[in-house]
């Protein structure tokens, strides 16, 4: 498999966030987490922070079904999303 691109990978982290803020456990967990609100959060994904993108990813990482639910659910798989947070923090 190869490596995703910079941008492949930010494209991925963010897709991967959008689903995990799109369920409600999902994003007050990650929320209670990085101790972000909202505002904050919604400021460093748009500035494209990639330490945010792969820590999304990492967080997805830490329990594997939501690694699986949000990587079917932006039609990407678990191993894509790995490597591309390897990319991100790389």
């Amino acid at each position: 498999m190869l490596s995703p691109t910079t941008n492949d990978a930010e494209a991925l982290a963010l897709a991967a966030m959008a689903a995990t803020l799109s369920d409600e456990r999902r994003a007050l967990r990650f929320l209670d987490l990085t101790g972000l609100d909202a505002t904050e959060l919604r400021a460093r994904a748009m500035a494209g922070d990639r330490s945010l993108l792969g820590a999304t990813i990492a967080f997805l990482e830490s329990y594997e079904p939501d690694l699986v639910a949000v990587a079917e659910a932006i039609g990407s798989t678990p191993a894509r999303l790995v490597a591309a947070r390897e990319v991100l923090e790389g």
